[in-house]
């Protein structure tokens, strides 16, 4: 199995950006596209998905941006975060409560 390419974030602006000027030159945008992908050496649904990509973030299509998705991410992982501080702080409250309570019964 092949080893999947990464390409830079340059490879792919510029992949995006070329598949906007040569469109005009195309019958489609998906003909563009093909066009483009053989050109850098990726596969047209990868570069069709970095369009769309581009196309939400940039406004041109309705969707979740890049950074919005990257923020819920960010927030999901603090809330997790603390859910997990909050439990441990209520274990170890109630440890020390009946700790408290064990100590006057003692007295």
């Amino acid at each position: 199995m092949k080893k999947p390419v990464k390409f830079s974030p340059e490879v792919r602006e510029r992949a995006v950006r070329l598949v906007g000027e040569c469109r005009a030159s195309h019958p489609s945008q998906w003909a563009a596209i093909e066009s483009i992908a053989a050109k850098i050496g990726c596969s047209a649904p990868t570069l069709h998905t970095w369009v769309r990509r581009h196309e939400t973030d940039t406004g041109q299509r309705p969707g979740v941006t890049t950074a919005e998705a990257q923020r819920v991410k960010e927030l999901e992982r603090e809330v997790k975060e603390l859910r997990r501080a909050n439990e441990i702080l209520k274990l170890a409250s109630a440890f020390f409560a009946q700790a408290e309570l064990d100590r006057r019964l003692k007295s």
